[in-house]
């Protein structure tokens, strides 16, 4: 008896802790609570990138670059906490590209704060776009709304602005989704055709969830992701 009652505790204290760091039921092929956590995996960069003020925990799991996710307990306080994401590095001028395009299919929490969004970086990472599938909680975009526009497959109010560091473009979806493609040259095109920036070179497409609380911890998590170029 006292055997089966001390796996019943065992049993009990690991199911808490898969509960604890929301690390999927099946053993991840890599997982992290290192804030700054790293990880590569074909031609793709994960990172945990916990780099807000006033964090809390958080615990990023892979078993691809296209296949990730993280359990994160932020505090319901204001200001961005992380951005686990996944990015591929692109390195082209516009000029030179015939297609960017990318997929997500996303399963997320319906409470706390927080965006599921591409970050894009162009020109030395002195031109950021942000492509927002969908935002929950106390969350906007910098700057000032400029339009609405259709492009890229989707429709988007566009928002223009800086954080003090580079300039922002916000492409806000005008409805939430959870899984999509994305023609994401037509939209740094766009920009580029508006006299916004010039014949960029391309860096990284990055994609993930800017997470501003997740009070009490919660999963979010990235079923699928890739991005192609030629």
């Amino acid at each position: 008896m006292r055997n089966s009652a001390r796996s019943l505790v065992c049993a009990a204290i690991v199911a808490v802790a898969t509960l604890t760091t929301g690390v999927a039921a099946q053993a991840a092929v890599w997982s992290s609570s290192d804030r700054w956590a790293t990880w590569s995996n074909g031609g793709y960069t994960l990172r945990n990138d916990v780099w807000g003020g006033g964090a809390g925990p958080q615990t990023i799991w892979a078993n691809s670059y296209g296949n990730f996710g993280v359990w994160a307990n932020h505090p319901n306080t204001g200001g961005v906490k992380s951005y686990p994401h996944s990015a591929r590095n692109v390195n082209q001028r516009l000029s030179a590209l015939r297609g960017v395009s990318s997929s997500f299919s996303v399963s997320r929490p319906g409470s706390g704060s927080y965006e599921t969004t591409y970050d894009i970086w162009a020109n030395n990472n002195a031109d950021e776009i942000m492509l927002w599938m969908n935002k929950t909680g106390a969350v906007g975009p910098l700057g000032t709304k400029q339009t609405t526009a259709s492009v890229g497959g989707h429709t988007w109010d566009v928002y223009k602005g800086s954080n003090g560091s580079n300039a922002v473009f916000s492409f806000v979806r005008t409805s939430n989704t959870d899984a999509g493609t994305v023609d994401v040259l037509a939209v740094l095109n766009w920009i580029k055709n508006r006299g916004w920036y010039g014949d960029v070179t391309l860096g990284e497409v990055q994609f993930g969830f800017e997470i501003t609380s997740s009070s009490g911890g919660l999963n979010f998590n990235t079923n699928s992701y890739s991005v192609s170029f030629s």
